[in-house]
């Protein structure tokens, strides 16, 4: 049973028709003193609520009604309506503990996918078991893939990766780089109903204000100087599928104002066209930044943060789960001896030991690329201390003479930008390879060029 509660019949009778047709049943109360009387009558799996009961717009009452039912029912979730230009109220509701809003007006695919989604977080806590699934329960279970690791905190994330997976909650998982936010965003597309649709990946931090609408909803030809051709954006590709933000701690204010946008509206506009588009993904978001830091900053929008976060993952750093360390270094031996040609790799006991006393800042990746480097150093076939002080030192020698500026003279954008105009003159403005050598695409220099202001 869903109850919907609104003071306005025709809101209450189109959301009962919508839900009535995807098979689901529902009763109207017409006041916030009306549900409180049902709900303690009939048992609910789900409550919508309107925030205004009344001439008053403040949404005080919809805030005292959420609080009521929370501390009456709290197993269940509460959905709140709010209109776009008091998504501030919604974010007060999600702070009291709602767990999702939507905004006037909406479209039937938008209520039926919110309401799925509370409903499956819902049913899948009640399936999981209280105790910590072991690794080879979980691989029987999901498809974890690269995951590698036993580290009681690494099960933890991945049993509730796994269990909330099947639904179309939104994820934010955060951590150092080299963690693997990535290979998580995978494994939830993996692991979903979405499994045979499109995965795509979109690098926010280097995507410049200017062509965020064209990369991420798409153009038309025309719609500016040099669009020959019409495109489609990240998300028309990612239709059906999930479309997976890393670097959204990097998203300039304008451009999480139109993010947040599609995310709410499910609904986008191509540049160049008048008409929207709906679009139907999955949203998986990942940061290095701590989020509820930059929204104190007034760098992130406390709303955007409440729309991607529904479900929220911190991966520890490889340093705070050593034990993981021989599993991984013994599968990227295999990994690397393959690509190398080389005959079966393994580790001595006291390199095993060493690695696992390293700070590892780089975390997962800076392993690889320390087992790489001593694979290709070395005639051995068992890895010693002694290959990895080599490999250790490289990095060091590269970083001795600290050719970066002293700590406040230039801000990141203004190294970038520095360090692009020299590759751009070493290679005599030869695009595709100071692209090589700056480790970038063609399509990323060209949006650094624009975003710098630098011509060719």
């Amino acid at each position: 049973m869903i109850l919907i509660v609104d003071d306005d019949r025709s809101v209450t009778a189109s959301l009962a028709l919508v839900l009535k047709q995807a098979g689901f049943v529902s009763h109207a109360a017409g006041s916030p003193e009306e549900a409180l009387d049902f709900l303690q009558q009939q048992p609910c799996q789900l409550v919508i609520q309107d925030m205004n009961f009344s001439r008053r717009t403040s949404g005080e009452e919809g805030l005292t009604l959420l609080q009521e039912i929370k501390a009456r029912t709290p197993a269940v979730p509460v959905v709140l309506i709010t209109a776009w230009g008091s998504i501030a109220l919604a974010v007060d509701g999600m702070k009291a503990g709602a767990a999702d809003f939507i905004t006037k007006p909406w479209t039937n695919q938008q209520i039926l996918q919110t309401v799925r989604t509370a409903l499956g977080l819902v049913a899948s806590r009640s399936q999981t078991d209280e105790r910590t699934l072991t690794r080879e329960e979980l691989d029987r279970r999901y498809d974890f893939g690269d995951l590698v690791s036993r580290n009681p905190r690494m099960l933890k994330i991945l049993q509730l990766a796994g269990r909330v997976a099947s639904t179309d909650a939104s994820v934010l998982v955060t951590g150092e780089s080299g963690t693997g936010k990535e290979l998580v965003a995978e494994a939830l597309h993996r692991n979903s109903r979405r499994a045979d649709k499109p995965f795509v990946k979109v690098n926010l931090g280097g995507i410049s204000s200017s062509l965020f609408e064209s990369e991420m909803f798409g153009h038309v030809r025309g719609a500016f100087t040099d669009a020959r051709h019409d495109r489609k954006g990240r998300f028309e590709v990612a239709h059906r599928g999930t479309i997976f933000l890393d670097e959204i701690g990097d998203l300039d204010p304008a451009s999480q104002v139109k993010l947040l946008r599609v995310l709410q509206d499910r609904s986008f506009e191509v540049l160049g066209s008048s008409h929207g588009r709906e679009v139907d993904v999955r949203v998986v978001s990942a940061t290095n930044r701590n989020l509820a830091e930059t929204v104190a900053r007034g760098e992130f929008r406390e709303d955007l943060l409440y729309r991607i976060n529904l479900i929220a993952f911190h991966l520890p750093p490889l340093r705070e789960r050593p034990d993981d360390i021989p599993i991984l270094a013994t599968r990227f031996l295999q990994t690397t001896a393959q690509v190398y040609r080389r005959g079966p790799l393994t580790l001595s006991g006291t390199a095993t030991r060493f690695l696992q006393t390293q700070p590892w800042p780089g975390n997962v990746r800076q392993l690889r690329q320390w087992i790489e480097r001593a694979v290709l150093v070395t005639g051995r076939d068992v890895l010693e201390v002694d290959d990895f002080t080599m490999t250790g030192e490289m990095e060091r020698d590269r970083s001795s003479g600290d050719p970066l500026p002293p700590v406040g003279t230039m801000t990141v954008d203004e190294i970038e930008r520095a360090v692009i105009l020299k590759a751009m003159r070493h290679h005599a403005g030869n695009i595709s390879r100071a692209a090589d050598a700056l480790g970038l695409s063609r399509a990323a220099l060209y949006r650094r060029l624009e975003k710098y202001g630098i011509t060719t």
